[in-house]
């Protein structure tokens, strides 16, 4: 049996559909990394990304409009946005640019785990309060992106129970250093 194609249109339903789905993964995936750069005030960047998002956007769509019978074109389209957010959140991850707070409650006594983080490199501001179920210790630590994984590490070892919250950090006055590079800093000074 010999399967017989005539005259089918490979433009129109593969090539154009792909190239359309490969734009809208690309302008999408840079649209998400220019929010990440807009929320973080970078203000070179977010433009520059920016415009290069509209002109992948603007060549993708044209191309949609003039054929807006071919739905293959459509789903090319949607499917590529959906695909641009995904790769855009993974990237955006795996760079993990910026700093964010950590904010740590517990009614466990936390001396062990202030140690621990501590120890770690990490600066921890730490108070006692009062929550809905009684006395609690609040810790809150500005920290690179980078190491969230390692610091949930710490407190899900020293008090697995802890609540935390962490936020993104828009400006932070001093640099978030280590404190062991904060002292190797004051050892180079002699001071």
């Amino acid at each position: 049996m010999q399967l017989i194609v005539t005259n089918f249109d490979w433009l129109n339903f593969v090539v154009l559909p792909l190239l359309i789905f490969l734009a809208r993964i690309i302008d999408v995936t840079i649209g998400t990394i220019r929010i990440v750069m807009v929320s973080r005030g970078k203000k070179i960047a977010a433009p520059l990304l920016g415009f290069v998002e509209v002109f992948i956007w603007i060549v993708a769509i044209g191309k949609i409009m003039q054929n807006l019978d071919n739905w293959v074109n459509i789903v090319s389209y949607a499917a590529g946005f959906a695909v641009g957010n995904y790769i855009g959140l993974l990237i955006e991850e795996k760079v993990a640019m910026g700093v964010v707070r950590i904010q740590i409650i517990t009614a466990k006594a936390a001396t062990d785990l202030i140690a621990k983080l501590k120890s770690s490199g990490y600066g921890i501001t730490h108070h006692e309060a009062t929550g809905a179920n009684g006395k609690v210790s609040i810790m809150y630590s500005i920290i690179n992106r980078t190491d969230i994984t390692r610091v949930i590490s710490i407190i899900r070892n020293y008090n697995p129970n802890a609540f935390y919250s962490i936020e993104d950090v828009r400006f932070v006055n001093r640099g978030v250093e280590s404190i062991y590079e904060v002292k190797r800093k004051r050892l180079r000074k002699g001071k």
